[in-house]
């Protein structure tokens, strides 16, 4: 698959876009990657992303899952809203200015009415750094 930039899948403009492409979409999953830019606005005294960006990293590799599917079915993206997880795990308090993060989420469910659960992870170099699960809402 070509990488698809997100901006054609999400209602999300720059600066709050943090995900860059959708490199990988099956049936129930997608693969983004966001490059960490050490000069963006979120960007501390260490050029890095603080890790609770996490959440939002996750919600948006969610957001391009469903954006996917509807330009599949050529429909314009739709909005949603993350209703929240119960846990988000991390291991780390930053993510490094210029490392490439590769975010992915698993439907878990979903139903008629456009509420949906995602399982989502976030890896750096290979290696798992944070997990959740995502409960969502889209507009139907």
């Amino acid at each position: 698959m070509t990488a698809i930039p997100v901006q054609e899948l999400l209602l999300h403009r720059p600066p709050i876009l943090l995900i860059d492409t959708l490199e990988d979409v099956t049936a129930d999953s997608c693969i983004t990657h966001v490059r960490v830019d050490p000069g963006a606005w979120y960007a501390g005294p260490s050029s890095a992303m603080p890790a609770w960006f996490g959440l939002e990293l996750m919600a948006q590799t969610a957001a391009a899952f469903s954006g996917y599917r509807k330009r599949s079915a050529n429909k314009p993206p739709g909005g949603g809203y993350l209703l929240g997880t119960r846990r988000y795990e991390c291991t780390t308090p930053l993510f490094p200015g210029d490392s490439i993060l590769e975010a992915e989420a698993k439907v878990d469910y979903a139903d008629v009415f456009g509420q949906s659960a995602f399982v989502c992870e976030i890896r750096l170099q290979g290696t798992i750094v944070a997990s959740a699960t995502l409960k969502v809402i889209e507009k139907t």
